[in-house]
């Protein structure tokens, strides 16, 4: 029986025994000596070693092993939890985790898990563990050794042999970047598009994934294979900037396939050969069969339930083709108000109640609780408040809140920065807090609820607050600002520089929070998902960062517009409220058209001129119609000739040759069959 059919199931499964993991290990911190704990952590090692060995990957079972006698030993009270052995357990998930993404993209789940195998087992027999200054450095130190040598494996040394039997060069590459690099993973990928474009890369060392998310210190290896000579090859690499030295030498196979058997076999006597292994995945399929039914009768008695798993790219084409339903259903109700036919107007306006009802279900369906991102914080603000030295508490409020799941594979990178920077910038050092009048354990808050068609994502912290000061001489000296501005600007606008490009308050670059790059990101990121961020701080108070988003992204709810014969879309999301003005109305102000709007100075823009829409003659009419906007306390009036009135569209993108089109974030097909652009309203009150 073939296991791979289990394998997606396997992997799910995985995930959330390891997740229950981390929630549990994180709980059994606070409270050492709760053994029912202790016995829900075993329960899921067990499960995961049993499920693991039934699909053959041995090294993610015999870890698991591993990390399953310790737990044994700590429920019958043989070993006492510290915080030193629950930072061993909690290096072991990490493992089993990045062997499971291994696992998913199509690997092995095979990893280097010798100094944490040896942790454990000094953990078992009762010894001391012997550790780094902290756990960062351990992990540093564990990627300094990958990165000594290139491992290669059976295949990738045949890769090699047969490559050089052909004529081409075999090279390691050992490339070392400044010390004061920022964006080490910009220069990796400078590094790798120049060598795609002379040969071909067989591996590298940190892995592609790792080294993208700058988990190396400044150097990194490469084997090679190409016919373009060493001189020529290192002259081209040596034109990437903050690249310090590239080392160039021959792999030798005969050699490299030595010191791989050598360290096989140095690791474990227990691991099987590769001429082994199909007796092993024969063994594996026999039991292969329980492991799904024993899961789904699982999920049955807990959750009282039936669920089913579905693939997102089914979703994906299930939402594809309602999105065509809801065009050709605007065409329709188009068709039918201009025949003004009795039972075709019935049956178009029934057709639209079930279209209606079926949409809804379908962004149901779609719809993930932010729980699947908030649930990896909180061992990471663990894991950083150690590495910092602070004592940190992180409350999670509002998990069960429901996002599409497009916006929710985007917002957890955005989020992890926010709460890095939190525990790096905001929350002080525990003596700080003590001399502030304060606790010493600092409170961060990771809020999310709906409100209206949105949901608001806010991050809390009790800590320092943004100094206006120091935040406005950065400006000033990175030239954000100018010196005079400064001096009127509000505390508002002052906390919003920190989200401009390039923008730093810190004095040492860490790899905590900021690399010298700023929130930026963040910013740009939540606004390409059309949702806002907006910051509340009072300085040695704390700070409040509040993201708005919107619940789906693919059909939204627009007011529509006229200008000349063209139609726009301005989603009402934006939309504040719609006005008729006079002529009379509107004044000047620094070389700008604006209007009084209930005691508020409002700019007008002139959407005609500002899309160039050409007119045979000048309008000159007496009244305007006006929609007003808003992008956080900021509001501009949109001058167009008419309104249309409120529709739902389907947001489609305007493709790969209209990229970064000024305020414009898409376009939608009407029921007459026109095409109108959807007005990006951020872009226009920026």
């Amino acid at each position: 029986m073939d296991t791979n059919q289990y394998l997606e199931v396997f992997i799910d499964e995985s995930k959330e025994h390891l997740q229950s993991c981390n929630e549990n290990l994180l709980a059994l911190e606070q409270n050492p000596h709760d053994l029912a704990i202790v016995n829900e952590i075993f329960r899921n090692a067990h499960t995961l070693k049993g499920m693991s060995a039934t699909m053959g990957f041995e090294d993610l079972a015999d870890l698991t092993h591993k990390m399953e006698n310790v737990l044994d030993g700590i429920r019958n009270e043989k070993i006492t939890v510290t915080p030193e052995i629950l930072d061993v357990v909690f290096e072991s998930v990490d493992h089993l985790e990045a062997m499971i993404d291994d696992i998913s993209g199509g690997g092995d789940g095979k990893r280097d898990v010798t100094s944490t195998v040896q942790k454990l087992k000094m953990i078992e027999n009762g010894e001391e563990i012997v550790q780094a200054s902290d756990a960062k450095e351990e992990v540093q130190e564990s990627e300094a050794s990958s990165n000594d040598a290139l491992q290669f494996d059976e295949f990738e040394l045949t890769v090699l042999q047969q490559s050089r039997e052909q004529g081409f060069h075999t090279y390691e590459i050992t490339v070392m970047l400044r010390a004061d690099c920022l964006l080490k993973a910009a220069r990796v990928y400078m590094v790798f598009d120049i060598l795609e474009k002379l040969g071909d890369v067989v591996k590298s060392s940190p892995s592609v994934d790792k080294l993208e998310e700058e988990q190396f210190d400044q150097e990194f290896h490469v084997a090679f294979i190409t016919k373009e000579p060493v001189n020529d090859l290192q002259s081209k690499l040596m034109k990437v900037s903050e690249v310090e030295q590239i080392t160039i030498t021959p792999i030798d196979e005969s050699k490299a396939n030595e010191e791989a058997a050598a360290t096989t076999v140095e690791e474990t006597a227990e691991v099987v050969s590769k001429d082994e292994k199909p007796t092993k995945e024969t063994t594996a399929q026999k039991a292969a069969n329980s492991v799904p039914n024993n899961k789904v009768s699982e999920k049955k008695s807990a959750q009282g339930s039936k669920t089913i798993r579905v693939n997102i790219e089914r979703l994906d084409i299930l939402m594809n083709l309602f999105e065509e339903l809801v065009i050709d259903r605007g065409r329709l109700q188009s068709i039918a108000g201009e025949l003004n036919h009795g039972e075709l107007n019935e049956t178009v306006e029934r057709m639209a109640r079930i279209s209606g009802d079926l949409q809804n279900i379908i962004l149901t369906m779609r719809m993930v609780p932010v729980e699947t991102v908030f649930n990896r914080f909180p061992k990471m603000v663990r894991q950083l408040a150690r590495d910092l030295h602070k004592q940190v508490n992180l409350e999670i409020i509002g998990a069960e809140t429901e996002l599409d799941r497009t916006v929710i594979d985007e917002i957890g990178d955005p989020l992890v920065h926010l709460i890095r920077n939190a525990l790096d910038h905001g929350v002080e050092d525990p003596e700080v807090r003590k001399k502030a009048g304060k606790t010493e354990q600092g409170n961060i808050v990771l809020r999310a609820y709906h409100s209206g068609n949105h949901v608001f994502i806010e991050l809390e912290d009790d800590g320092a607050g943004i100094n206006r000061e120091r935040v406005l001489e950065k400006a000033i000296a990175k030239g954000i600002v100018t010196a005079e501005a400064a001096e009127s600007m509000s505390d508002q606008q002052v906390n919003e520089l920190i989200l401009s490009s390039g923008f730093s308050t810190a004095s040492v670059i860490s790899d905590i929070s900021g690399r010298g790059v700023g929130l930026d990101v963040v910013k740009s990121t939540i606004e390409s998902l059309g949702g806002n961020i907006t910051i509340e701080s009072v300085e040695g108070k704390g700070s409040l960062f509040s993201i708005q988003l919107p619940l789906t992204l693919s059909i939204i709810s627009v007011m529509l517009v006229e200008i000349e014969k063209e139609i726009y879309a301005i989603p009402l999301s934006s939309i504040i409220e719609t006005s008729i003005i006079r002529n009379s109305d509107i004044m000047n102000a620094h070389n700008q058209k604006v209007i009084d709007f209930r005691g508020k100075v409002v700019p007008l823009l002139f959407l005609d001129e500002f899309f160039d829409v050409p007119r045979p003659e000048p309008k000159n009419d007496e009244f305007h119609s006006v929609v007003l906007v808003r992008k956080g306390e900021k509001m501009a009036g949109l001058v167009v000739d008419s309104f249309i009135g409120q529709q739902e569209i389907v947001l489609k993108s305007l493709g790969n040759y209209l990229t970064n089109v000024l305020a414009i974030s898409g376009a939608t097909i009407l029921g007459n069959g026109q095409v109108a652009l959807i007005v990006d309203c951020n872009s226009l009150i920026k």
